[in-house]
């Protein structure tokens, strides 16, 4: 009886036994396949040997049937007396009903996990999308996480993730609609494509609620923006930007991004060691382009000059753009902001120290992204080949075998078509 269970006493038999270098096994005196197992890290469990027919044949296997009870205050463990209960009702389910504990094991298992999947919120799928795909977009997801976080998990966020419909899609997206924010409806609308996808690429989900709905039943077809300025609308902006109340480095970045040809947001991004007054060139870093490619602008006199009187107002610090509230960059939507409130009615207007309609001009309504529009139209207008008029817009080659094996950089052609922009600009832009 030395090495096994007596029939009494067993608890303290099985507490007095010590871990070694090797696992210790110790069988049970009274269920033959009861096997009471030592570790070396000091653990001590019960494991049930049985053999289970497979088909014509017999086949040993073992299954852990939990810890054993170390003393009064351990509620997860089992004492002898209980694992041998444990142990005969199984060997008993293995002898007359078929079943095999190791199966069932799993298959409890598999039950679990898909129980655990059914119970998954928007909200955690959504932490989990963000971590995973978010996280490794140019801004770490955050535009994406802010109009999640205001337009869909308000609504949607407490639903479990199989009780979502379309119907809750669309319910989303009509809100948005109807603030007359139709491009942010479709941007919202793919995102929660791309989070629902994600749940079925990881097997939470079956199907994509989303499926049925299109981009285009979602505020109609995309409609390319070809809004250009003409040059009597640059002359007549150049007389309105002095009495319209715009901040002086508002009315900077207008000009700069009409004569550079960039975007607003590279330009609010730039730093003042970007710019090169000695060798007159603006460097566009790949983390501030759009296409994530550096690019290289280089800068007319009229450019330049815009420069030169934005370094009086704000050279003093590390941003040619800076915040006036918090450290960093003047955010793109502020400049936005002052250009469209002053495009606005008077009728209904709340703030009339806005200078409503100072702004609009004779053709409508125009917004910033316009102004690099209308400068590489300038361009092409001047005799400025469309080649390197889009180089100048820092456009990649659609065409991909043009893209890897024509490489000449166009860097003369573009200096002097920023130049003549330029001079354009220096001529329209003279008021009298």
């Amino acid at each position: 009886m030395k090495n096994m269970i007596p029939r009494t006493n067993g608890d303290e038999y099985c507490r007095k036994f010590e871990p070694k270098d090797k696992p210790i096994y110790i069988h049970d005196s009274q269920v033959k396949g009861l096997v009471f197992r030592v570790m070396p890290t000091g653990s001590k469990s019960w494991i049930l040997r049985y053999h289970f027919k497979e088909g014509e044949e017999w086949k040993e296997r073992k299954t852990g049937l939990g810890p054993f009870r170390q003393g009064r205050n351990d509620v997860t463990g089992l004492t002898v007396s209980a694992a041998r209960v444990e142990a005969e009702r199984l060997k008993k389910e293995v002898k007359y009903e078929g079943a095999d504990p190791v199966e069932d094991k799993q298959r409890r298992a598999i039950d679990r996990a898909q129980e655990k999947a059914s119970k998954v919120l928007v909200k955690d799928l959504f932490e989990r999308w963000a971590a995973t795909d978010l996280i490794n977009r140019k801004d770490q997801g955050a535009e994406a996480r802010r109009m999640i976080s205001k337009d869909v998990l308000p609504f949607i966020g407490e639903l479990n993730i199989r009780d979502v419909r379309k119907g809750h899609i669309a319910e989303i997206t009509d809100r948005l609609l109807q603030r007359g924010v139709n491009r942010m409806a479709k941007v919202v609308l793919s995102l929660i494509r791309q989070m629902f996808r994600f749940a079925v690429s990881r097997d939470l989900l079956e199907s994509d609620p989303t499926a049925l709905l299109s981009k285009k039943s979602i505020g109609g077809a995309n409609v390319e923006r070809d809004r250009v300025l003409d040059e009597d609308e640059i002359k007549e902006l150049a007389k309105k930007l002095p009495t319209a109340n715009v901040a002086e480095t508002a009315s900077l970045a207008i000009w700069l991004v009409l004569a550079t040809c960039c975007r607003i947001g590279e330009l609010l991004k730039t730093r003042w060691d970007h710019i090169d007054f000695e060798r007159k060139y603006w460097r566009i870093p790949a983390q501030n382009s759009k296409n994530s490619k550096e690019h290289t602008v280089y800068l007319s006199s009229f450019a330049m000059s815009r420069f030169v009187k934005l370094k009086e107002i704000t050279g003093s610090g590390e941003w040619c753009f800076p915040a006036s509230r918090k450290d960093g960059y003047l955010c793109s939507k502020t400049v936005t902001k002052q250009i469209t409130d002053r495009q606005r009615s008077d009728k209904g207007h709340k703030n009339r120290s806005k200078q409503v309609e100072a702004l609009k001009l004779s053709r409508g309504v125009w917004k910033p992204h316009d102004l690099r529009r209308t400068g590489a139209t300038l361009m092409n207008a001047l005799g400025v080949l469309p080649e390197v008029a889009e180089r100048c817009l820092n456009h990649m080659e659609e065409n991909k075998i043009k893209r890897i094996y024509q490489r000449y950089g166009y860097e003369a052609e573009m200096r002097q078509a920023w130049e003549k922009l330029g001079e354009r600009l220096e001529l329209l832009t003279k008021v009298t």
